[in-house]
């Protein structure tokens, strides 16, 4: 398997600026989404230069009605003791961690398939199922989100670099994935399954339609730090590549 870093995940947007600290990415069609606009930290700030760049990135977005900032931390490196005792004098940083997973599709175990699961593709037939199941999805974050959104996720469907897949229920859309394809990897993003689904197989086989359609990548993926699905994924045969630091405010 060839070296994978965060640096190959999909983000969202346009590079605005950059230096020898830091790459600012910029989406202006997702001001609302937070992984979509921030700062990446190529080295570790100090406390002066993380201030500089806080307040660079925040009169950044003030321009555009942007409440939060979000940045990124060098692969694998913990953050220093006078950044965290910074961070911590303010209750509104949200300190979080990313983990990145790898797998060849050979590598994902065997999954039982069930008559009432069917897993496809994403087509002019299914796009109206897959949208309204995404919508019920984004709408938890507010409908100006989520109207948002469908605009970003037709332009997902336009895209051939962007694979994406809806599951079914016995019928009813239960679980969706988006694949992103590149030369050498496929990248799994906003693997969901409806709460009242759960447990029943559907991301196992969703996973697994993205193994047999991309047998000559390395599939990848990006699990919250404190979230339970990277112990599903560990126990699927991922491989555990690194982790990355993030910090997020957001202002009223």
């Amino acid at each position: 398997m060839e070296k994978i870093t965060f640096q190959d995940i999909y983000k969202p947007g346009h590079t605005v600026l950059e230096n020898a600290l830091f790459i600012h990415n910029h989406n202006p069609d997702m001001l609302l989404q937070y992984d979509s606009n921030f700062i990446s930290f190529k080295r570790m700030p100090s406390v002066q230069e993380f201030e500089e760049a806080h307040q660079y990135l925040r009169d950044f977005h003030q321009k555009y009605g942007q409440k939060h900032v979000r940045f990124y931390f060098p692969d694998d490196e913990e953050l220093s003791e006078e950044l965290l005792a910074y961070f911590q004098k303010d209750e509104d940083y949200t300190i979080g961690f990313l983990e990145l997973f790898a797998i060849l599709p050979g590598d994902f175990p065997e999954v039982h398939v069930k008559e009432e699961i069917i897993v496809e593709n994403v087509t002019d037939e299914t796009w109206n199922d897959y949208l309204e199941f995404q919508y019920e999805h984004d709408s938890v974050y507010g409908e100006t989100f989520a109207e948002k959104k469908k605009a970003q996720h037709l332009r997902n469907y336009r895209d051939k670099s962007i694979q994406q897949f809806i599951a079914f229920y016995k019928g009813k859309a239960a679980g969706s994935v988006d694949v992103i394809i590149k030369e050498r990897t496929a990248e799994i993003d906003g693997l969901m399954v409806h709460e009242e689904f759960q447990k029943k197989g559907i991301g196992s086989r969703l996973q697994k339609s993205v193994m047999d359609q991309f047998k000559d990548r390395t599939i990848i993926l990006v699990a919250d730090g404190d979230d339970t699905p990277k112990e599903m994924y560990r126990r699927q045969n991922y491989l555990y590549l690194g982790k990355q630091y993030n910090l997020l405010k957001v202002y009223e």
